[in-house]
Parts: structure tokens; sequence; C-alpha cells
């Protein structure tokens, strides 16, 4: 029942890390919850996750739970720790003894930070996904490794399940946003063309002129008074377009249609 608890918690976490195609998306606080479901399955003190470009820390998020812990040992990692490894490599870092990693002169301004903060076991794992990473999530346990390589198995693919969906959250998440930009610089463009249409066609319609002499006059308007071609149909449909002043740039012969 214990396992089965834990897979049903498992399969929730996972979902929630796919819900990400939100407006009030918070990549802060959606990364503190992978970390705070790491915690709560891993029987962890504290976890966090390091997002890194081009080979730089750029962002850090940390489990509610111990959360100044886990960004204290996530920042003393800027000089090498579990997190750049394992970014790095692409590949995940085993569980490893703080102490015995502190002997071997390996990360030695984290280990002896973690050391400080009572940290007995730390490993991570990679945010992934086929060729692109983008950080690593850290586990900070309060009890020595398992003597069996083989046990730590589970706890690796437990993390790696979770930083793999994280992965996808924030990749699903970017490119929901790059659509939404997209569409409504679409719809914006759309729009403005429709706006220019409906007043040349005002235009042509009560001067009784070519819709192309309309636009010329339009533009020349615009073009006069430093403002968007948008803005001055705006404020022709608008009504708000001295007439007098558009109707004299018909004469202007220095544009041409297009």
């Amino acid at each position: 029942m214990r396992y089965a608890t834990r897979e049903f918690r498992l399969a929730s976490a996972l979902l929630e890390a796919a819900d990400t195609l939100a407006e009030d998306f918070d990549a802060t606080r959606y990364l503190q919850r992978v970390s705070d479901h790491c915690v709560e399955l891993l029987n962890a003190r504290a976890a966090g996750v390091m997002l890194i470009d081009g080979g730089r820390s750029v962002s850090l998020a940390a489990s509610s739970r111990y959360e100044r812990l886990g960004l204290d040992l996530l920042e003393a990692q800027h000089g090498g720790g579990p997190c750049l490894e394992s970014y790095g490599s692409g590949r995940p870092v085993p569980p490893v003894s703080v102490r015995v990693a502190h002997a071997a002169a390996r990360w030695p301004g984290f280990t002896e930070r973690a050391l400080r903060h009572d940290i007995v076991t730390t490993f991570a794992v990679p945010l992934r996904r086929r060729e692109q990473r983008l950080g690593a999530l850290n586990v900070f346990v309060p009890t020595p490794p398992s003597r069996h390589v083989d046990d730590a198995g589970p706890e690796l693919e437990v993390a790696q399940a979770l930083a793999d969906a994280a992965t996808l959250g924030l990749q699903n998440h970017r490119a929901y946003t790059r659509c939404r930009t997209l569409s409504g610089q679409l719809q914006e463009a759309l729009s403005s063309r429709v706006r220019i249409e409906q007043a040349k066609g005002m235009l042509a319609e009560r001067w009784g002129v070519r819709a192309d002499e309309a636009f010329v006059a339009l533009r020349q308007y615009a073009r006069r008074r430093r403002l968007a071609l948008d803005r001055a149909a705006g404020m022709v449909v608008e009504g708000v377009a001295a007439d007098a002043e558009l109707r004299r740039e018909i004469g202007d012969g220095s544009e041409g249609p297009t």
C-alpha cells in the first residue's frame, strides 16, 4: 500500500507539472512546486532547481520546506556542484556522501556549505528533453546514501521523472507564450488592415475619388503629422481627423498608389 500511495502521489505530481498553459503561470512558483513534490516523495530535507543557460545559472527555485536552505545550497554551486555536473553531462549524479565528497575536494564550496546545514547525501538529475538541457534538479537528504548501488535507482528515477515533466512543462509554456504573442500580433495586424481599408473606403466615398487616391491622402496625412498609418485611419473612422486637412493631401503628387 505504501508503494501504491507513492505511485499515486507521483502520478498527481506529474499531472500537475503538465499544467502550464495558463496566463498567470509563474516559473519560480512552478519549480518550487516541483521541488516540493520531490521532497515529499523522496523524504528529503530540501530540493531545488537551477535553470542554466550557457553554463551559467540564470534562475533558482527551492522547495517551500527549508526554502532558505535549498537556495543557499544552490547558490553555493556557482563554482561547481551536483547541478552543474548533471547539467554538463546530461546525466544524473547518483547519491553521494557529502562528507566523502568534501574529503575528496569534490565541489569544496558546496560540500562545506552542505555540511554546515547537516546535509548528509545529495544527488541531482538534469532537466533535459532530447538534446536540449534547461538545468538540473538537486535533492538534499539528511540520511546516508544506501550502500547498495541498485537501491538508489528508484530515487533517481522518481527525481528524473519529475525533472522530465518540469522540462516539458516549461517548454510547453514557452511554446504557448510564443503562440499567444504571434496570435496577438496577427490579430493586431488584421485589425489595423481593416481600419485602414475602412478609412480608405470612407474617404473615397465622401470625396468621390478612387480608393488609391484616398489612400495616398491618408498616408500623406499620417506622415506629415508623424502618426502611424493605423492611428490616422482610426482618427478617420472615429471622425476626429480634420477632413479639410486630409483632402488637401490629394493634390500632392509626391506619392503614388500602393
